[in-house]
Order: C-alpha cells, then structure tokens, then sequence
C-alpha cells in the first residue's frame, strides 16, 4: 500500500502541508500512521478523504459541517440539497453586488470621487430586493420591474406621514369590506361603479402617475391571479371589483363617444386611458378597435380616435 510523507501528500492533492496539520489538530483528517522519526504518514485511504474534504470545501462547507458529513451522522443527501440553495442565495447575493459595483462604474466614469451616497441607496435597493425573496410580488414581476417595485416601497416612506398611512389602509379596510357588503350586487348598478370608481381613485393616490404601470401589472397579475389574500380580499371579491371597473369605465367612454361634443374629449380621454392601461399601448389599441366596433359610438368620434391613434 502506498504510503506518503505530509509534503508528498499536499504536492499530490494541490493543498499545503500547513492546512494537513491544521486538519490532524482538529481531528478532521488525521495521518493513518508515523515513520520511525515522528513524520505523519497518510495511506490511501487518506488520500480519499482528503478529496472528499477538497470536494466538500469546494461547494461552500465549513470544516465543522465536512467533519460531522464524513463522520455519517447526517444524511448527506439532505446537507447537499440544503447547501445547494445556499449557495443559490449566495450567487445571487453576488450577482446583485456585480450589478451595484458595474452601476457605480458607470455614474463615476470620468469623476475623481466616489458619490458614497449613492452607493449607499443602490445598496439599499438591492438588499431590499433580497427581502422580497418569498414575497408574491417575486413571482409576478420580472427583475426590472422588481427595481421599480423596490424604490416605490422605498418611496412611499418619503411620501407619506404615518398618519397618512394609517388613514390609507383604514380607507382601504373600509373599502375592502363595502365590497364584501355588495358581493352579489350587480357589478354594472349605479352603487357599485361607484365604489369602483372611489377604489381606483384611492389606489391611483397611491402609485400616483409615476408607477401607473406597475399598479396595472400589480392588479392585472397579482391581484386578479389570487395573490391578493393578503388584502383581505378573496378571488370573489377581486372578479367583483373587475367586473364594476370595466362597467364604471364602459360608461365614462361610451358617455364621451356617443355625444358630438368632443371639445374637452382629448384631455379626459389621455388621463382616462393611462388610468386603465398605464403604459401598454398595446392593450390601449386593443380596446380602440373594440370601440370602433360598437355601433353606439358616434361617426364623428369615430373619425377621432382614428386620427389619435393613426389608424385606417
């Protein structure tokens, strides 16, 4: 059997003889036997837990863990598939620092000193975004929209005092449960496009223009996709207050299109369709040909969203 000397031993595997004493002092992988003058000798079979040890160390385990794996008190099975979404998180821990460092790079070219202020809120945004790891806005959102989302959390506590942000959720608690009251109301009656329309106006008061589409993709994948109980709102009450919105803005447009005064139609119907669709213009052509569909709508509004909207 072959038998090595510490130095031959550290040559062969790429380690140091500094680390095979380190490991035989805290019994992690202690020499099979000694020579007649003292010198550690290691066998074969120590020279494979050595690699194992190497193999371990190289996916990201502590010498304790990799003492107590090779000991065969755990399943390595499970400390596998625990270290392997650990080091997920950490790939992606270092992927969002290479993106902060690159967005440093990039504000700081051609300056001579770092703007440790801004550092320090792309740092912010990032860890904010790491915290969100198992929130429902993760599943819906794509890593862009994740930035948006993070900053207009950050926002919101620039934009509001406490008091009006409890005086929002307490609007919205009352809200939330007028809407439970009307479930098997008539979504298109006068009294629920009412509420519809007073629901939308205080979710616009909280995105404001500036977030418009994140509020859309928010209600669109979010909210009508069932992630909404924490909101206390269930999937009844969420097709409800779709299906009141639809009815609420059906009437706001087809009361423009089918009068044959369009004096004051331009600006309502700009603020009107962000409101709806924020920034998709394709879901806002989309529902254009709809309306040039509908019989009810004026020849002469007709003309005009045709010359909005550049179409034949």
């Amino acid at each position: 059997m072959s038998r090595w000397l510490v130095k031959e031993l550290a040559n062969m595997t790429g380690t140091s003889a500094q680390t095979l004493h380190h490991y035989d002092h805290i019994g992690l992988l202690k020499p099979s036997g000694h020579s007649a003058k003292g010198y550690r000798l290691y066998n074969e079979a120590d020279l494979l837990k050595l690699q194992q040890i190497i193999a371990l160390k190289f996916f990201g385990f502590e010498l304790k863990q990799i003492k107590t794996l090779l000991a065969g008190r755990v399943s390595m099975e499970e400390h596998f598939l625990a270290q392997a979404s650990f080091l997920d998180a950490k790939a992606k821990a270092l992927l969002a620092a290479s993106a902060v460092l690159k967005k440093v790079l990039q504000d700081t070219s051609g300056t001579s000193s770092l703007p440790w202020q801004s550092i320090i809120n792309l740092i912010e945004v990032y860890g904010m975004t790491e915290n969100l790891e198992h929130a429902w806005v993760k599943e819906i959102l794509t890593p862009e929209e994740l930035k948006q989302y993070v900053q207009f959390e950050a926002g919101l506590k620039t934009r509001f005092s406490q008091s009006e942000n409890d005086q929002f959720h307490q609007e919205w608690a009352s809200l939330v449960s007028e809407i439970k009251t009307r479930i098997h109301d008539d979504p298109a009656a006068q009294a629920s496009m009412e509420l519809a329309k007073r629901v939308m106006a205080l979710i616009n008061q909280l995105y404001g223009d500036n977030h418009a589409n994140l509020r859309h993709i928010i209600w669109e994948k979010g909210f009508k996709e069932g992630h909404a109980n924490q909101h206390a709102m269930s999937k009844e009450m969420i097709a409800w207050l779709d299906a009141a919105l639809y009815a609420y803005y059906s009437e706001q447009i087809y009361s423009w299109l089918t009068s044959e005064d369009l004096s004051s139609l331009a600006q309502q119907w700009q603020v009107l369709m962000k409101e709806i669709f924020a920034d998709n213009h394709h879901l806002e052509i989309d529902a254009v040909y709809k309306i040039l569909a509908n019989p009810k709508v004026s020849t002469k509004a007709k003309c005009w969203l045709r010359a909005k909207y550049n179409l034949a």
